[in-house]
């Protein structure tokens, strides 16, 4: 219970990130953390307002999505978030968005190139694109699971639908979603000036290799 109230809070706070960088309109995206050892995750509710998304708002639902504690409906996208907890145990938080630029490359339905050393760093690569699935049930956890088995990225691009991010927890998660957004913008002024050229794949691996080892405290 200890663990399901902190991530109550974690998961709040996260939220208000989504629409500190403007990733978010109205009520949609959500966040999502696992709870570790349990079974079980929190979640947004659906339809809630930011402004009214406190820890007491968060619901608590098992990894096939049924609801185990909270008051409200959970979010619509729960059914996804579940599947991609049963199916990637190595992750502990999933995060969607709208984010603009991101939604723009979702909506062409066309990966973002590895052109950009934070891209290398993040992402280890291109940012793949995932297959339409409709919401509602598990497609689109199904969509977003064989997407990234194939790739080092935490994001995938949702064809038609806009970019999930994953990450060992629900903040590395909301990281990503940042991240993903911040390059598709940067690709997006690229090629308006021409073609951006390709990072070298041995590069890229050198890159990706430094950021999670070297780069930071």
């Amino acid at each position: 219970m200890t663990a399901v109230a902190e991530l109550r809070k974690t998961v709040a706070s996260l939220h208000r990130e989504l629409t500190r960088y403007g990733l978010v309109s109205w009520t949609a995206g959500n966040v999502s953390a696992r709870v570790p050892g349990a079974g079980l995750m929190v979640i947004k509710p659906s339809g809630v307002s930011y402004d009214d998304l406190g820890p007491d708002a968060m619901v608590v639902t098992d990894l096939n999505g049924e609801l185990v504690e909270g008051e409200l409906a959970p979010s619509s996208d729960t059914a996804a978030h579940a599947y991609v907890y049963r199916h990637l145990p190595e992750v502990g938080g999933v995060a969607h968005t709208h984010s603009p630029y991101a939604t723009a490359w979702a909506a062409r339905g066309e990966p973002i190139p590895c052109v950009l050393t934070m891209i290398a760093d993040e992402f280890g690569g291109d940012i793949p694109v995932g297959p339409f699935a409709l919401i509602g049930d598990d497609s689109i956890g199904r969509g977003i699971v064989e997407t990234l088995r194939g790739s080092r990225s935490p994001a995938v691009l949702m064809r038609n639908h806009g970019p999930f991010t994953v990450g060992a927890d629900a903040r590395a998660a909301v990281k990503a979603a940042v991240l993903v957004e911040d390059v598709a913008r940067t690709v997006h002024f690229a090629h308006q000036l021409g073609t951006p050229d390709a990072i070298d794949p041995q590069h890229v691996d050198r890159l990706y290799a430094r950021y999670r080892n070297v780069y930071g405290q």
